[in-house]
């Protein structure tokens, strides 16, 4: 019993299949908390709070939705229902190859482990070797070999997943495009007519990119992380627990810089808009750029752009610091934790060195949720923006919102 102070604690670690003797050191007691404990609580309460929030969302959405009593089919069916009423079979596909891909994943990962345990250790079981009648050294180039078709086949399926989804993420794109141009000529031409431009050339490309990430990367990153998870506890339930500990912390402060990082940007860019018209209006009055001089205006323009971008340095490498911080510090409960175990024979070393690669893959697929997430959510107002410029909707939502900068544009000029 790991101490009778902690019988909960204790409880916990016979579920997960341990019994710590009184010879484990006291500065283990609190890792063993905070990894067991307190981090699953903090991740189940993070959990929750993002549901509740999707929940509130979604709620008002429809609340707001109801009033406006929008007829046409696409402003109905959403960015989700466009790309199904356009690609359906390609993301099936896509979908398909990201499930299939995952076994290999799982490889990559399990093959290290056996060239460690059963080719190079020296508690190595022989009964693998006389089982399947090789040498210790034949046994080590077989495996090796495995883990080289392993990594090969699992960059040759990233890297045709990747190629199919910008060639559907194009298409539709294309298909937007024409959507649009047809659009506009057909209405008629109003002050508008400008927006056209902008709009069809470069406003609606990352619709056409979220249109190849809208079911692949949920499928394809979320599997990977639940496939490197998975792979974790089995090694050791209380490993699979030590990779975790720290999720919750980054789920609740990485988005919320990244958003401040992102609502920067978008200050920035309205206020390289209105340094444009700035300009524009001292060449309209004066006729030369010479003869204008850097009026107070201009000036202030300028500071507030360099004040800004400051500002988005700032947070920018905080964000980038801390999550690399919080990525550095997991491996201390795998080296305090994981070493432990080995010492009392309750894991072999090839598990924890594997488990210590696995986590390094652990920061890329959580990467590419949280920016899924931001792109989804400035994609939604991007393509209700759209269809209102395609049906001529004269409600506040119009094409600054589209590109984002409607309220910031106003604050800013």
């Amino acid at each position: 019993m790991i101490d009778s102070r902690h019988p909960f604690l204790d409880e916990v670690i016979h579920l997960l299949g341990h019994q710590l003797g009184p010879s484990v050191p006291m500065w283990l007691h609190p890792v063993m908390h905070v990894v067991l404990v307190w981090a699953p609580l903090a991740l189940a309460a993070v959990g929750l709070y993002f549901l509740a929030k999707a929940l509130w969302n979604n709620a008002r959405a429809r609340t707001r939705l109801l009033p406006s009593k929008r007829t046409h089919k696409q402003g109905e069916a959403g960015i989700y229902g466009f790309v199904l009423s356009y690609s359906a079979r390609q993301q099936a596909i896509l979908i398909v190859a990201g499930l299939l891909s995952l076994p290999i994943l799982y490889a990559t990962l399990e093959l290290p482990k056996l060239i460690i345990n059963n080719a190079l250790s020296e508690a190595r079981p022989e009964s693998l070797i006389d089982r399947l009648g090789f040498t210790e050294t034949t046994l080590l180039f077989v495996l090796s070999g495995l883990y080289l078709l392993a990594i090969a086949a699992n960059g040759l399926a990233k890297y045709w997943l990747n190629v199919r989804k910008g060639r559907v993420g194009e298409r539709l794109l294309r298909r937007l495009r024409l959507t649009i141009f047809r659009h506009w000529q057909r209405r008629s031409h109003g002050e508008r007519d400008t927006e056209v431009i902008p709009l069809i050339t470069q406003e609606i490309e990352p619709i056409g990119g979220f249109a190849a990430d809208a079911f692949a990367v949920p499928v394809f990153q979320g599997g990977t992380l639940a496939t490197i998870l998975f792979f974790m506890f089995l090694q050791d339930p209380i490993l699979g627990a030590a990779a975790l500990t720290l999720l919750p912390v980054q789920l609740a402060l990485i988005p919320k810089i990244q958003q401040r990082v992102n609502a920067l940007t978008r200050t920035r860019v309205s206020g390289t808009r209105a340094f444009g018209r700035e300009l524009g209006a001292v060449l309209q009055d004066n006729g030369a750029p010479h003869s204008s001089g850097l009026g107070s205006p201009i000036r202030k323009r300028i500071r507030f752009l360099e004040e800004v971008r400051e500002r988005i340095y700032r947070w920018k490498f905080f964000q980038k610091a801390l999550n690399n911080f919080l990525t550095s510090l997991t491996p201390f409960f795998f080296y305090s934790i994981g070493g432990y175990l080995v010492l009392e024979g309750r894991l072999t070393i090839g598990a924890l060195v594997a488990a210590l690669a696995a986590y390094k893959d652990i920061s890329a697929p959580l990467r590419e949720l949280f920016q899924y997430y931001q792109v989804r959510e400035d994609v939604k107002i991007r393509y209700t923006a759209l269809q209102d410029f395609i049906h001529g909707a004269r409600r506040q939502t119009g094409y600054e919102e589209l590109v984002g900068l409607g309220s910031m544009e106003r604050r800013t000029a």
